[in-house]
């Protein structure tokens, strides 16, 4: 029934942004089709999440913000895409040994090395996060290039998939 709801809500999703936002998707050849992966996007909207999940071709897991659960919505979401909890500003061992876990078992995850929306444009620092599981698991890292205006009503997104190995 999960896997029902999670196709459901994927397609939603592509569907909306695609139609919506006039999202454009490039280089989804260059997204392994198994084997672990750690994907790492700039992080500008909200939308960054729910497009990253619905267009990669692959199941990931993406590092939350735990508040986020605090929303019904949002919640929701998490639940059905398996969002691993992180607490934020602190090492959350439990976050670490899940994700770990997933990539030991050939499953992606995804995380935003920002931390936050727009972090560089806040002054944020990049966390170590993407090296540190790169390192640990011996995954590739396909890191996503999102641009787009941020102004309200511009309807246009870019998401620009590659491939890399540290």
């Amino acid at each position: 029934m999960k896997k029902l709801i999670k196709w459901i809500v994927r397609g939603a999703i592509y569907l909306w942004c695609k139609i919506y936002y006039r999202a454009q998707i490039k280089g989804l050849e260059n997204i392994p089709k198994e084997g672990p992966l750690i994907f790492c996007g700039n992080h500008r909207t909200y939308l960054d999440p729910p497009l990253m999940v619905c267009t990669a071709k692959r199941d990931m897991r993406f590092l939350a913000k735990d508040e986020l659960a605090q929303n019904p919505f949002l919640n929701f979401l998490g639940n059905v895409f398996d969002a691993i909890h992180v607490k934020r500003d602190e090492k959350d061992v439990t976050a670490i040994k899940e994700s770990l876990k997933a990539l030991k078992n050939g499953q992606c995850i995804a995380l935003f090395p920002e931390g936050t929306r727009n972090g560089l444009e806040k002054g944020e620092k990049i966390k170590d996060g993407v090296a540190f599981f790169a390192v640990r698991s011996g995954a590739k890292v396909v890191p996503c290039g999102i641009k787009g205006r941020n102004k309200r009503k511009s309807k246009s997104y870019h998401y620009l998939w590659k491939t890399i190995r540290l």
